[in-house]
């Protein structure tokens, strides 16, 4: 070793050079254990499933004190081996060799040349799957399509326009007629615009959700404008339809009632008709205009009108025509659960209810919600924590007879949370031994097969779930399509290695990471740790990621986005494509993400993490 070299640097290289020889053979050990399962992948995509045992094989230890080493000697502190994981470590040790005058083993150029195209690698597998990239920014923008996209062609004309690289079909949401009409529509916008976009369609998988609630009642809330002291500023504008055949409502309006088509065929501009108020006082409604066979009134009061409720004609104070209220839509109250409430899950085949009391507000019996999977009450023990609505509510499960499972809630707003029907349950603990492709996915996958580009499947846990759907899309004719595989419960994340050598044997592919179950499964605290994590396994696989979930929700809702949205948006240029959800600003929405995108990918600094070892790092024969 030259003399030059200072002791202490001596003292650094002598021990860096076999942890790092350890590192290496690590590295060729784990591709060898688990030599069957990449030869069987396409050989474009051989060099990625090294690269990401290799990567694994990196990760499994704790180098932090290593790193820190190699930053002394002004080396690589291998903070950005994702993409190239063996040549990352051949490069360190090259140079380790070199400042200690040994002479170093000649390199394995065929691996070397296909570790150092890492980056380029996935750059082009991304393409492959999602299309090209703007001009103006790297990561691809999709949008869920909403149901009005079947029937307004100008939304998705706008969209495309305003910069959206991928449409979203969301499957567990209207109908096969419904999506090809969306598809329709998109593909007349792309020759008017000459842009092009690929078609992604989201299979539902086995639905985890709330069942419907009992209704009410049928009932119409009637709301009028107030400002801060109480006083009206806008009567409430009434759409008044004849109840044999109702007329879609041709301005926005705040209200429909649908009444007796005797009673309206009499009514005049600026008659009076009276309608009962189901908590016993009189409402008067205005006639202002008439369109077709309905007209467009106005009420000064707050009404709630029921169905079957009493109206009466006046004109001029004179009673005309009497009639009822009919066909009004059915009311869903939300059942409110506060922290040590008592919630009943029930079979799908049975509604649920509100707590009942007795007169002194003694509890009776505790409300009641059906779940839409069956398989639960056959999974679940008590101990183990149940979640609803995205995490809003949360408890723990206290028995289970097969056919009611007991919850005691645990976790709710001081003032109570609404939980409805729809709504999402997540079970972290259990483990669900179901198939993710469902007989109704397999359904759609067929109507829609000729139509998309890209497949994806969601409530994946297993490598097994990825074959399934491979076998699905060959038998379908589909075997071209790309497929999304989305991460969004606890033991997708604990077995990602695995999945993804199971998902590049069918390519192109990619990782959705749905952000909103995955953090109500393994815990908000953590989702920023492990959203980073699948960020450096995608990309050591070099499988393109799209950044999930709640992206600028707000401004897609209400116009406006919060600071906190905006941050989040920024830091998505990290993945390959952001999507959005559905909304009544979503355009501007794409336009502002678009801006922002442009921005960030201008100056876009990936940092070099700290490599402590891994927590999905330990897969089947690892430790062997």
């Amino acid at each position: 070793m030259p003399a030059l070299i200072h002791l202490t640097q001596r003292h650094i290289i002598e021990n860096l050079i076999p942890a790092l020889e350890k590192l290496r053979e690590d590295a060729i050990s784990m591709e060898h254990h688990y030599l069957n399962k990449v030869t069987c992948i396409d050989p474009l995509y051989q060099s990625s499933a090294r690269n990401l045992l290799h990567y694994l094989a990196l990760r499994r230890s704790d180098i932090r004190n290593l790193q820190q080493s190699l930053e002394l000697l002004g080396l690589s502190r291998l903070g950005r081996a994702e993409a190239h994981a063996m040549s990352s470590l051949d490069a360190v040790l090259n140079a380790l060799h070199a400042l200690a005058g040994l002479k170093k083993k000649a390199p394995d150029l065929a691996r070397d040349v296909e570790n150092r195209i890492g980056g380029k690698q996935l750059d082009e597998h991304a393409g492959r799957l999602l299309g090209a990239a703007s001009g103006r920014h790297v990561t691809r923008i999709m949008v869920t399509m909403p149901s009005e996209a079947a029937t307004d062609a100008r939304l998705v004309h706008d969209l495309l326009a305003a910069g959206m690289d991928i449409m979203r079909i969301n499957c567990a949401h209207d109908d096969a007629d419904a999506w090809l009409s969306m598809i329709r529509h998109l593909r007349d916008a792309e020759q008017l615009l000459g842009r092009s976009c690929k078609v992604y369609a989201d299979l539902a998988g086995p639905k985890l959700r709330t069942g419907p609630v009992r209704a009410v009642g049928r009932l119409v809330e009637v709301k009028v404008k107030r400002d801060a002291r109480g006083f009206m500023t806008m009567p409430a504008k009434v759409w008044l339809t004849p109840a044999g055949c109702r007329e879609t409502p041709l301005l926005s309006v705040d209200a429909a009632l649908p009444m007796d088509e005797v009673l309206l065929a009499a009514v005049r501009p600026g008659d009076l008709i009276e309608v009962s108020d189901n908590r016993g006082s009189l409402r008067n409604l205005i006639v202002k205009e008439q369109f077709g066979s309905s007209w467009l009134a106005h009420c000064n009061q707050h009404a709630f009108i029921a169905e079957k409720a009493a109206c009466k004609l006046y004109r001029k104070g004179r009673l005309l025509v009497q009639g009822e209220i009919t066909s009004l839509p059915e009311i869903f109250e939300p059942i409110v659960l506060k922290a040590g409430d008592e919630l009943i899950l029930t079979h799908a085949d049975q509604l649920g209810s509100q707590a009942q009391y007795d007169a002194n507000g003694q509890l009776l019996r505790p409300a009641s919600m059906p779940c839409t999977l069956a398989a639960v009450f056959d999974a679940v023990a008590p101990g183990q924590p149940i979640w609803f609505d995205d995490g809003k509510i949360g408890g723990n499960i206290t028995s289970n007879d097969g056919e009611q499972i007991t919850v005691h809630i645990t976790h709710a707003a001081p003032q109570g949370s609404k939980l409805r029907a729809e709504k999402g349950i997540n079970l972290p603990e259990t483990h669900l031994d179901i198939p993710a492709l469902t007989e109704a996915d397999i359904v759609n996958l067929h109507a829609l097969a000729t139509h998309i580009d890209i497949v994806g499947l969601s409530f994946v846990r297993t490598p097994e779930d990825v074959m399934a759907l491979h076998r699905e899309l060959n038998a379908a004719g589909a075997g071209n399509l790309g497929t999304i595989l989305k991460i969004e419960t606890r033991q997708s994340f604990e077995n990602l290695p695995m999945i993804l050598l199971a998902g590049l044997c069918h390519t192109p592919v990619g990782v959705m990471v749905a952000r909103g179950d995955l953090a109500v499964e393994i815990g908000f605290e953590r989702l920023a740790e492990v959203q980073e994590e699948i960020l450096w396994l995608c990309e050591a696989a070099h499988v393109p990621v799209i950044w999930a979930t709640q992206v600028l929700e707000s401004m897609a809702k209400s116009g406006i986005p919060s600071r906190a949205e905006v941050s989040d948006a920024a830091l998505s240029v990290r993945a390959e494509c952001v999507m959005l959800n559905k909304g009544p600003y979503i355009v501007e929405t794409v336009r502002f993400l678009s801006g922002v995108l442009e921005r960030m990918s201008a100056h876009q600094n990936k940092l070099s993490p700290m490599l402590r070892r891994l927590s999905v790092s330990k897969i089947t024969g690892c430790d062997e």
